[in-house]
């Protein structure tokens, strides 16, 4: 049975300490928190022994979960497998693309795993239909939060952002042609507000908007392809279904030459899918995903290589909105 331990619980690590106690595959060892009156908190609250240093954790487990800031990835990442432990990390794997590149190195050297934390594979509304989703050839999504001081030691491109490029990297199977994208900061030095098109080999496209300055919560996420429609709400864990009716070709060219009247449903069939009620929440999903590969020896559902290309794409996303601020702030200069 494998040994597992948390560094940093914070909010996130908190819920993920939480999660671990409940896995009946996994021995979850303890925790450690550069603040210490946090793991002593966390610690009591939890029933869970809290380690005063990270390498004394690391010697008593086989693998870690780091919750910590991304700031810290790689420096917590790279000790923990120089060390031979396996390693799942909050998304994005790192803030930077060199650091993730070495992990991968490292982890391939050693033969050991990472896992990336890009939660949103393992949402019961994505569960319910990624069998249907299929050549997607438009995908629109917006993730939009109001004002939290967590996570803003990030652009939002990669504290909301990557959620998304991450989805959609995995739908489309396509070399990514082109991005264009536009941002600013609003409350915070960084990146606050961003949109990005993306544009594939296969002519695949992708528009994509991610706000933490916003009035309201949004999450949700649109896919349109051949002969479907797919409308999916992360909040309200809701999903429309839009295809052609199965009677379409017999009734259609009566349509376009006027010798008909029709009503919409007559065209379409809509299903409509409730995820409300899933048995498991999505962190439970993904920290037992992690467990059962390395209790079986598989591959993870989001890896290393996933989590470092997603990224990728988001760096390159930030890239392109600061030279476009430059160049527009150099026009009034």
């Amino acid at each position: 049975m494998v040994k597992i331990g948390v560094v940093g619980v914070g909010h996130l690590g908190q819920f993920h300490v939480k999660k671990f106690l409940a896995i009946k595959e996994c021995e979850f060892v303890g925790i450690h928190d550069k603040n210490e009156s946090r793991a002593v908190e966390i610690s009591q609250s939890l029933q869970v022994k809290s380690y005063r240093t990270y390498e004394e954790l690391l010697d008593n487990i086989d693998a870690i979960d780091i919750a910590a800031t991304t700031t810290y990835h790689y420096e917590l990442a790279k000790t923990a497998l120089l060390k031979g432990k396996h390693v799942f990390l909050e998304k994005p794997i790192t803030s930077d693309l060199v650091q993730a590149e070495e992990l991968l190195k490292i982890a391939a050297e050693k033969k050991l795993k990472i896992q990336v934390g890009h939660i949103e594979r393992f949402n019961p509304v994505i569960l319910q239909v990624e069998d249907e989703i299929k050549d997607p050839m438009f995908i629109e999504s917006h993730r939009l939060s109001t004002f939290q001081p967590r996570g803003t030691d990030v652009p939002v491109v990669l504290d909301l952002m990557i959620h998304d490029i991450d989805l959609i990297l995995s739908f489309i199977k396509s070399p990514l042609k082109e991005i264009r994208a536009s941002g600013t900061g609003i409350l915070t030095p960084s990146i606050d507000i961003a949109n990005a098109r993306l544009e594939f080999e296969n002519g695949a496209i992708a528009n994509v908007t991610s706000s933490r300055v916003s009035m309201k919560q949004e999450r949700k996420i649109r896919f349109f392809q051949k002969n479907s429609y797919i409308s999916m709400d992360f909040i309200a864990k809701h999903v429309t279904v839009l295809k052609k009716s199965a009677g379409i070709k017999d009734i259609l060219p009566e349509i376009l030459l006027g010798k008909t009247d029709f009503k919409p449903e007559q065209l379409i069939d809509t299903k409509n899918i409730d995820a409300s009620e899933a048995a498991k929440d999505a962190l439970e999903m993904e920290l037992e995903s992690f467990v059962h590969c390395l209790n079986n020896d598989t591959k993870p559902v989001v890896d290393g290589r996933d989590g470092t290309r997603a990224l990728q794409v988001a760096m390159e996303i930030v890239r392109i909105i600061n030279v476009n601020k430059d160049s527009f702030a150099r026009m009034f200069n």
